[in-house]
């Protein structure tokens, strides 16, 4: 069973930056590839960004490939997500999920078993 809480979130102008956190319960946390994914009022959840158990693989949705960077800390059982040169369009509730797929194999969203709660990210035009 893994906890997740997300942190971070808020208002930022169009071209700044927000680092979000997602701290993690449980002592399995290390087991697990996590992923972060977002939803845009009236839209479906996306998949933004996911990295491996060891923090050693990671992709991106295009759309922020080299905006934004996944990160890892087992030792504090966090994740992050660094996201600079924020638009209008990144706009959304960012939630980071666990799965215990293999990272290689693009787990889909279906196979991440546990969910945060979510942090409203806002960007200004």
């Amino acid at each position: 069973q893994v906890q997740l809480v997300e942190s971070g979130g808020g208002l930022v102008q169009a071209g700044g930056s927000l680092r979000l956190s997602c701290a993690a319960s449980g002592r399995t946390f290390s087991r697990y590839a996590m992923g972060w994914f977002r939803q845009a009022p009236g839209k479906e959840r996306q998949f933004v960004a996911a990295i491996s158990w060891s923090g050693g693989s990671t992709y991106y949705t295009d759309s922020v490939k080299g905006r934004f960077t996944i990160s890892r800390d087992n030792a504090k059982n966090t994740v992050y997500l660094q996201m600079n040169s924020l638009k209008p369009e990144d706009t959304a509730v960012y939630y980071c999920a666990a799965t215990n797929w293999d990272l290689e194999n693009r787990p889909p969203r279906s196979s991440y078993d546990y969910w945060g709660q979510g942090t409203q990210v806002t960007v200004s035009s």
